[in-house]
C-alpha cells in the first residue's frame, strides 16, 4: 500500500461571497426595461469607476443585473465621445492598484489562523497554525495584478545596457553619408 499525502485547509478569516445586486423593481404601470444597458450612461460609468476603484473586479460588477455587460463597457473606452470615462476609468485602475499595495501589507502583517491536515501512512497528522503558503499565495497574486494595473509604479524596473567586447563600452568606426537619388 503507497501512501500519499493530502492536504487540506481550512481558514478562519475568509470573506463571504459577493452576492449579486438586483435591479430594482419597476413602478406598476411603467414599461419593464429588458436586458442590459448599452447605451453610455455617466451615472453607470461613475459607479463603475468607483467599484473598480474600491477593489471590484470589472467582470464582478458587469454580472449586476443593471450594469452593462463588460464588452459594452471596453466599447465604450474605445469610443472617442467618451474620453471623459476613459480618463476616469484609467485613475479608477489606478486607484485599485494603489489599494491592491496597500492590501498585500494589510496581509503580510496579519496572521491567519487555520487548520492543516496532512495523510500520511500512519494517519492524519492535523496541525494549527498561521497559513503562511496561503498569505505568500494573495501577496504574490496582487503583487502581479498591481503591476498589471500600474506598470511604471508597481512593476519591475527594466534596464538595457549596452557594451562593446569585453563588457566595455561601444565603439563607433565610422559614419557613412550616402545621398540616394529617387529615379536610380
Amino acid at each position: 500500500m503507497t501512501s500519499g499525502i493530502f492536504i487540506s485547509t481550512t481558514m478562519s478569516d475568509t470573506k463571504p461571497a459577493k452576492t449579486r445586486k438586483k435591479a430594482a423593481p419597476a413602478e406598476a404601470g411603467s414599461p419593464v426595461p429588458r436586458g442590459r444597458p448599452s447605451t453610455f450612461s455617466q451615472a453607470i460609468a461613475h459607479e463603475i469607476c468607483e467599484r473598480l476603484a474600491d477593489g471590484e473586479s470589472l467582470r464582478s460588477i458587469c454580472q449586476d443585473d443593471h450594469m452593462p455587460g463588460r464588452r459594452t463597457v471596453l466599447d465604450w473606452l474605445d469610443d472617442d465621445a467618451n474620453a471623459h470615462f476613459r480618463a476616469k476609468y484609467a485613475r479608477a485602475r489606478e486607484a485599485q492598484a494603489d489599494l491592491l499595495a496597500e492590501e498585500i501589507v494589510q496581509i503580510a502583517d496579519t496572521p491567519q489562523m487555520g487548520t492543516k491536515s496532512v495523510s500520511k501512512a500512519s494517519g492524519v497528522e492535523i496541525s494549527e497554525g498561521d497559513m503562511i503558503e496561503h498569505r505568500r499565495l494573495q501577496v504574490l497574486a496582487r503583487q502581479w495584478y498591481a503591476a498589471k494595473l500600474a506598470p511604471k509604479k508597481y512593476g519591475d524596473k527594466i534596464t538595457q545596457e549596452l557594451t562593446g567586447p569585453g563588457g566595455g563600452p561601444v565603439e563607433f568606426t565610422g559614419i557613412t553619408r550616402r545621398i540616394v537619388k529617387a529615379n536610380e
